[in-house]
């Protein structure tokens, strides 16, 4: 799929207030610094269409970029940044599960996950969630170039022995750099594959 047109549509925190025309949806999350944004930059061709921050858990609203007139990516508030104090997780959560939970749209969830770092138990813990309410979600793995493509690989593996403790068996897995624009073919096939499942869209 080649992205001919990407741009902003609407940012709110409640699910109610998303886009009405029932087109697919294609959400990304993921903990704070984990490349979100750059990701989304990098997929859509547009340097500036989600705010990159070196500041961790700018992304507070659910945000919607229509893509080709065609679906929806939806840029969510990344989770587990602990400074933002309790009652700013709690918001950012009910934000969260609100739209994961509610939106109807919501084809996929990609969950992004720093390639540098051991599975750590925050992510453990979310991707739990989502299969134990039927969510259905990719894993991407993010920042590829920074580390050799040996190390990368063992740590690729390592995290899905670790998902098969807890899963029968492995969703999508992505391998990205935003940077070398790594695994911008893959995700947008997989996504046009889908909308073409959906049939009519």
């Amino acid at each position: 799929m080649e992205i001919r047109n990407a741009s902003f549509v609407i940012s709110n925190t409640d699910v109610a207030k998303c886009p009405g025309d029932g087109l697919p949806e294609y959400a990304f999350i993921g903990r704070s610094n984990v490349g979100k944004s750059s990701l989304i930059n990098m997929l859509t061709n547009r340097k500036g269409l989600a705010m990159t921050s070196s500041m961790p858990g700018k992304t507070q609203l659910i945000n919607h970029f229509i893509i080709n007139d065609e679906w929806y990516l939806v840029d969510l508030p990344g989770y587990g940044y602990a400074q933002r104090g309790k009652v700013g997780r709690e918001n950012i959560r009910r934000i969260i599960d609100g739209y994961i939970l509610n939106r109807h749209e919501m084809t996929c969830l990609f969950v992004l996950i720093d390639c540098r770092h051991e599975p750590q138990k925050i992510d453990l813990e979310f991707l739990e969630w989502l299969g134990e309410n039927g969510i259905p979600f990719c894993i991407v793995f993010t920042k590829a170039d920074k580390l050799g493509p040996v190390r990368f690989r063992e740590n690729v593996e390592a995290y899905k022995k670790r998902l098969l403790e807890d899963w029968e068996e492995l969703p999508p897995v992505f391998c990205t750099s935003a940077e070398k624009k790594q695994g911008k073919t893959e995700l947008l096939d997989y996504i046009e594959s889908v909308n073409n499942s959906l049939g009519g869209h």
